[in-house]
């Protein structure tokens, strides 16, 4: 099992995801947050296929459900299933992805 933890900026709706290897091809997904569009989002998306992990933005099943349930387009959650799911899957490192705004 692969658990990140999202704090995703000023909506201070964090929330903890779990992407669980079902089969080589299989991922289960959990999400627990108090966004209510993440939870349908998490209601709807239970598991997902290794297709989903790679294919581009437009055909990810994560992200036509974010689409469908409303998730505002810049939340990083639904980046942040598919970074568990890489990791899971065994295609990537598990490595801090951070976001920094910076003044000039």
């Amino acid at each position: 099992m692969t658990r990140v933890v999202v704090d995703p900026g000023v909506c201070g709706m964090n929330a903890a995801i779990e992407v669980t290897k079902i089969n080589r091809r299989r991922f289960r997904v959990e999400v627990t947050t108090d966004c209510e569009m993440i939870t349908r989002m998490g209601e709807l998306l239970t598991d997902i296929k290794l297709d989903d992990i790679l294919n581009h933005q437009v055909n990810s099943k994560v992200y036509q459900c974010a689409s469908e349930c409303q998730v505002h387009t810049s939340c990083p959650i639904p980046m942040a299933i598919l970074k568990a799911a890489e990791v899971e899957a065994g295609l990537a490192l598990p490595r801090p992805v951070t976001v920094q705004f910076q003044s000039y």
